[in-house]
């Protein structure tokens, strides 16, 4: 185990940030609550966003930008949305400062520049661009919208952990318009498997698709849907959420479109939306006790080359074997950077690459290259091996999507082997306490149960599973009839 990290027997928590810092992929900052992501972290957010950005468009949909500020008169128009965000709101009142005057080295709020009407910064955009989409639509030819903005939001957050719970974060909102209550759901559903597919399949990370339970929905939804992933220490992550919101927000900000019968309707809307929230679950789903792993689709830097050698005539041969390998491998795409940085042993270049989570290591070492071969170590399951530089830029190519695999399968197991069901009260919480993970349970479907498990346990219903089969049984909690299990669980 690396000395600069905790290990997560130790302290689970103290091994996330010391990741997230150490694998210098965000930093503190002077503004509380708010984080600094360093370029590592932000090419693993670019990288990331690059690929839903292109599901997204691939799907019909088009990016737009919209105002951080909302009115507050708009924001008060959708109230159970308003609602829902009023304890999280951060609010310009002002805007302008002027000198002290009585203290001349301080600035101070100019108490006569208070604006007419304060604005609220967005914790998210329905209300605004609803606002704005009355202007949009007049009749049915000019449905369906389809918009995405990615965009940065504020939840004044007073508890914050780094990527998992900030006051600001970034994140993509997709804001859809459609004539139909059909296609409006139709679009929902569609879009939470986009999710579930770029979480699964770039991510290497597995989820559960399901509905959230009454009291868990998005604030003005009708119906939110969501992936939910399972952390190493047994805890859930939401991964993203999909809602349909019906006609709430139409009738709020009185969106109407004359249908094909040539009759007034309310539009019928969905939003949905993934944050940097993301880098958090990857940090947490895969990275061990030596530092990052990250899955290869979207690692900042997928393979990289460090020397070894003695004296400028094996530097000299070592470095035109790495321009070679380089030249190859960035043909096929490949991330690659050769570090011939001389400041640096390549011992501690082995143990920053493995803390930064970089798939593949290619070490060139001289006397390795008299016999044509290198070695070549993988993060994942940190095994090294001699590989003939013959065709190495297609064996390196390959096994970076074999390791991609790997991650994938070994959290799916470990997702698999921690569904468990209990079928009492005393069963659910033994397991919520010594196991952790999903636990399927019969509730009776009421929100007074749901709150009386979330106040004994700590655990919530993750999700209603998409898939779930109807079957007959008792609550875990009150002892009522019951006609399907849910997934509970304690999560971030």
């Amino acid at each position: 185990m690396s000395k600069e990290i905790t290990s997560r027997a130790q302290d689970y928590s103290q091994w996330y940030n010391d990741l997230v810092i150490k694998g210098e992929l965000a930093d503190y900052s002077a503004v509380r609550g708010c984080m600094v992501i360093k370029p590592y972290g932000f090419a693993l957010w670019e990288n990331m966003r690059d690929a839903l950005d292109k599901m997204f468009k691939d799907t019909g949909h088009v990016n737009a930008y919209f105002p951080l500020f909302v009115p507050k008169s708009l924001f008060e128009a959708e109230e159970k949305n308003a609602e829902g965000f009023a304890k999280e709101c951060a609010v310009v009142t002002h805007y302008r400062l002027k000198t002290d005057p009585n203290n001349k080295g301080k600035l101070m709020v100019d108490p006569e520049a208070k604006l007419e009407e304060e604005l609220v910064v967005r914790p998210t955009s329905e209300a605004i661009i609803w606002n704005t989409y009355k202007t949009w639509i007049q009749s049915y030819r000019d449905l369906p919208i389809l918009v995405n903005q990615w965009a940065n939001v504020v939840r004044w957050e007073m508890r914050t952990r780094l990527f998992l719970r900030t006051a600001e974060f970034l994140w993509q909102e997709g804001h859809t318009a459609h004539a139909t209550k059909e296609e409006a759901i139709e679009e929902t559903v569609k879009m939470l498997h986009v999710y579930a597919d770029f979480v699964e399949n770039w991510m290497a990370l597995p989820v559960i698709k399901g509905v959230k339970s009454e009291s868990e929905r998005f604030a003005g939804a009708v119906d939110t849907y969501c992936i939910e992933a399972l952390m190493q220490d047994g805890k859930a992550l939401q991964a993203g959420t999909s809602h349909f919101l019906g006609q709430n927000f139409a009738k709020a900000f009185d969106v109407k479109f004359s249908n094909k019968e040539n009759q007034l309707d309310y539009v019928w809307a969905t939003s949905w939306g993934v944050s940097t929230r993301l880098i958090g679950a990857l940090v947490m789903a895969h990275s061990d006790d030596e530092g990052l792993i990250l899955p290869p689709k979207i690692a900042p830097l997928q393979v990289v080359i460090v020397p070894i050698y003695k004296g400028d005539e094996q530097k000299k041969i070592v470095d035109e074997k790495a321009d070679e390998i380089l030249a190859n491998l960035k043909s096929l795409g490949v991330r690659v950077k050769y570090d011939d940085n001389d400041n640096t042993r390549p011992g501690w270049k082995f143990a920053e690459y493995e803390k930064k989570g970089v798939p593949v290591r290619i070490t060139l070492g001289a006397r390795d290259l008299e016999n044509s071969h290198v070695e070549i170590a993988r993060r994942d399951t940190r095994e090294k091996e001699l590989i003939h530089t013959d065709g190495l830029a297609q064996y390196v190519d390959g096994l970076l999507r074999t390791i991609q695999r790997n991650m994938y399968d070994k959290a799916k197991q470990y997702q698999q082997e921690h569904i468990t069901e209990a079928n009492s009260k005393e069963e659910l919480i033994e397991l919520l306490d010594n196991k952790g993970g999903f636990i399927s349970a019969h509730w009776d479907g009421t929100p007074e149960t749901e709150e009386a498990i979330k106040d004994a346990t700590k655990a919530t219903i993750r999700c209603i599973p998409l898939d779930n089969k109807q079957e007959a049984g008792v609550c875990v909690w009150s002892g009522k009839p019951s006609a399907q299990r849910v997934l509970f669980a304690r999560a971030y």
